[in-house]
């Protein structure tokens, strides 16, 4: 059978050479400037100006700086964090076993802390020691822990303003009764 000169030529390559060839020598087409894809049509930039450039530069340098001060920010309160969690820990273990305080105790002992009227409950032995400054007064979790001299002391230099009352007693005024006279009630 003979082909016809179309197969033939189709079977040499050339009719694939010729169609590659129109196709390179023909116009690109046009883009198409419908909207119907949601998509605007490709705009180029203008080169960025000087005054651009510096001003994306310092809100880059303003973004570092606020990264920078949040990241110190949460360290400082982190270490603070750390250093009170080991305060009350050091506190809880001078206080464990050392409170004096009597389920029994019949006895009020008014002290100011915080701005504020306190009182805790002793027995006349403890309200007497107390006065004396042979017992302190500390405030730990909400509650007021009788203790001895010595241990209201170490709390002290551990955290200050936990203890509620310590008595001086070479500072503090006594009358008749034994009770310090720069008391309120």
């Amino acid at each position: 059978m003979v082909d016809s000169l179309r197969d033939q030529l189709l079977k040499s390559g050339i009719v694939k050479q010729l169609k590659e060839e129109q196709r390179k020598s023909a116009p690109a087409p046009k883009p198409n400037t419908s909207f119907a894809k949601g998509k605007p049509p490709h705009k180029p930039r203008p080169p960025r100006s000087d005054a651009e450039i510096d001003l994306a530069k310092a809100y880059a340098v303003r973004a570092q700086t606020e990264a920078a001060e949040r990241k110190r920010a949460e360290q400082e309160a982190a270490e603070l964090a750390r250093v009170k969690r080991e305060r009350k820990a050091k506190v809880h273990k001078l206080l464990d076993g050392a409170a004096l305080n009597k389920a029994d105790a019949d006895q009020v002992r008014h002290f100011e802390y915080g701005g504020k009227i306190r009182r805790v409950y002793v027995d006349a032995l403890q309200l007497a020691d107390l006065n004396a400054g042979k017992l302190g007064v500390i405030q730990n979790g909400g509650r007021y822990v009788l203790v001895t001299q010595a241990v209201a002391e170490q709390v002290r230099d551990v955290d200050a303003h936990l203890v509620a009352l310590l008595v001086d007693p070479a500072a503090a005024g006594v009358d008749e009764d034994g009770v310090p006279t720069d008391l309120m009630w």
